[in-house]
């Protein structure tokens, strides 16, 4: 009956981990998950999840669905990191948020809605972005492109070829874009640089489809969230997908949300009722436990100054891992500029690794990157970053 069936030949990404897992050398070092690890190369528990896990067992309680929409104080969460308690857009009520199935439920909830509501609308993503952006959009039958980002002979954005490829476009065209340290470069815009990109946004009258999965891991909460909050005050239709994995350390909870700035309240509240219609056909409703949890570390004014200086630890050491990366390779290969390690933010870096290098560094010395030579560099710690840098000395010699 399923001969017909076409064969799937496994993610990228989570076939490298099962190699990974599978692989008998002690020295393995796995930089290719997108996951925060610790000094001790373990997936943290943030103390603030903890402090909020233990209040809300303290009781038993009971365990019923929740809203479409998601739990109302965990909605006012994101909405306030996103785009700060006093914007006046929240005042306005001009913002509908939902609460999703992680991030990729909020990009998927996206596009059902735009490929519904904007049918002949195209998207386009940056070359090169996160693989599901365009797996989710084109699933949700929208025709999707990539737009001029990365440029691999400097390490820098294509920031004039970007813009006039925007100048370009037709009206209700989507933008994937990232807000801030940008997956899977680590390359992102200047404040001047989101500046004009908004600016052709509003003039060409595109639709700027913004997704943060990494607030708090370039500059700081607010800071990285500066193109969000600067859209909005522009007065653009906007959409905004983000993610609590990365900064609560709740990967399997999975934790997201959809939020869209309209006009006006009565625009939002069709929008609203759309995107809860557009739960109810995907998944009915979101999961509970991680959601008591964010929204109580978010609410609470004591769990969220320890969430935020965890949040900034994580940022901190990511920095210091990328600094020693270039110390070692400048002072093994001293006539090779290595400063893209440390101008680069989040959680990722293009290496500049070819897809033969890479696998040089897996087969000989069992550090596992992506075939495009992009890094997880929290997966390097005290213990490893010595080793993988030999090993990165040594192909690229």
């Amino acid at each position: 009956m399923f001969q017909h069936v076409e064969f799937y030949p496994g993610d990228p990404i989570l076939s490298l981990v099962e190699t990974y897992l599978n692989d008998p050398r002690a020295e393995k070092v796995n930089l290719g998950i997108g996951i925060y690890f610790d000094e001790n190369g373990k997936l943290p528990v943030l103390a603030s999840v903890r402090r909020a896990e233990i209040e809300r067992a303290a009781e038993a309680q009971p365990r019923p669905y929740l809203p479409m929409e998601g739990l109302a104080e965990y909605r006012s969460a994101v909405q306030n990191l996103l785009f700060g308690t006093d914007n006046p857009a929240l005042a306005d009520k001009r913002i509908a948020t939902i609460q999703t199935l992680g991030g990729s439920g909020a990009l998927k909830i996206g596009a059902d809605f735009l490929h519904r509501w904007f049918p002949q609308a195209q998207a386009y993503v940056s070359d090169p972005t996160w693989d599901n952006h365009k797996s989710i959009f084109e699933g949700a039958g929208i025709q999707t492109g990539t737009y001029p980002y990365y440029n691999p002979e400097n390490g820098s954005v294509k920031f004039e070829e970007m813009l006039t490829f925007f100048l370009g476009l037709p009206e209700n065209s989507i933008l994937i874009l990232h807000p801030c340290c940008h997956n899977p470069t680590g390359v992102d815009l200047s404040r001047a640089q989101w500046d004009a990109v908004l600016e052709i946004i509003q003039t060409r009258k595109l639709i700027p489809f913004m997704d943060i999965a990494y607030q708090g891991f370039g500059d700081d909460l607010d800071s990285d969230a500066y193109a969000i909050r600067k859209a909005a005050a522009l007065g653009l239709p906007l959409f905004v997908s983000n993610s609590f994995s990365k900064n609560l350390s709740l990967y399997g909870e999975r934790v997201g949300g959809l939020s869209v700035v309209c006009p006006n309240a009565e625009e939002a509240e069709l929008v609203f009722g759309q995107l809860k219609l557009g739960v109810r056909r995907v998944y009915s409703s979101p999961p509970a436990h991680g959601g008591y949890i964010t929204a109580r570390v978010m609410n609470d004014e004591a769990l969220c100054r320890q969430w935020e200086s965890e949040v900034y630890a994580m940022r901190d050491r990511i920095r210091l891992m990328r600094q020693k990366l270039y110390d070692v390779l400048t002072a093994k290969i001293p006539n090779r500029d290595f400063r893209y390690f440390i101008t680069q933010r989040g959680m990722f870096s293009y290496t500049g690794l070819s897809p033969a290098q890479v696998q040089r560094l897996q087969d000989e010395f069992a550090v596992y990157l992506v075939a495009s030579g992009r890094m997880c560099v929290a997966g390097l710690n005290e213990g490893n970053i010595d080793y993988v840098a030999d090993a990165f000395a040594e192909v690229l010699r």
